[in-house]
């Protein structure tokens, strides 16, 4: 079997939210499918590790922010590579509440459901949740944020226990040297900078500030190396 093969498989970007009694979490997905129109159904996937996955069986109810392509690796960064175990992921975060009182992100979100649960399949590592949706709206209009915008245009590395399918790109060369974190994979490419961070396109990598941090999982310059 040819695992490249599954490269060819296309993903979005998500955070999957739920609750337990009156405490919230929620993480990064990139395995959300729609099941059928009649009823509106979705299935997620949820590595058992994870919290998120103990608040769904918890509720048996769960939210999607659906994520746009400007959406800030910040926040990919505090709900991808935390847990919930240690910080509030929610903390300073700008959110609302679904009517059944599930947060979802309010920051560059294109759309979000709610939905209840109504099956639960044992996928080895991870559970997959077949879920009735119960509420939907459009945030705003944008284009999604993908797996491979995430990871060619972004920058961006996989988080802990993900499905971790990484499609296979071709990223453009670059006559500066990039730098790639030990911690996270992310890539600092110098052809880029770091927007969000205001650092503008053309800075080298030993020009950037001393407290400069890597954007996605906050790893300072002592954790990158240049990339071969």
């Amino acid at each position: 079997m040819n695992p490249e093969a599954l490269y060819n498989i296309s993903y979005g970007l998500y955070i999957i939210t739920s609750k337990k009694e009156n405490a919230f979490n929620g993480q990064v997905a990139n395995s959300v499918m729609q099941i059928s129109n009649e009823p509106a159904s979705i299935l997620v996937s949820i590595n058992k590790k994870n919290l998120t996955n103990e608040f769904i069986k918890s509720s048996r109810r769960l939210a999607i922010s659906v994520l746009g392509q400007d959406f800030p690796l910040s926040l990919i960064r505090r709900f991808g590579f935390n847990s919930g175990r240690e910080i509030d992921k929610f903390e300073g975060v700008n959110y609302k509440l679904t009517d059944g009182g599930l947060p979802y992100i309010a920051e560059s979100t294109l759309a979000y459901f709610e939905a209840a649960v109504v099956n639960e399949i044992d996928a080895w590592t991870h559970d997959l949740f077949l879920c009735k949706l119960t509420e939907a709206e459009v945030i705003k209009e944008g284009l999604p944020m993908t797996y491979a915008y995430y990871q060619q245009i972004k920058r961006g590395s996989t988080p802990q226990h993900s499905v971790s399918i990484e499609p296979n790109l071709k990223i453009k060369e670059s006559k500066m040297d990039r730098y790639v974190c030990s911690v996270c994979g992310y890539v600092y490419d110098p052809e880029v900078g770091d927007p969000e961070n205001q650092i503008p396109a053309g800075t080298s990598f030993k020009d950037l500030p001393d407290d400069w941090v890597c954007p996605v999982c906050g790893a300072g310059k002592d954790k990158f190396e240049k990339e071969n």
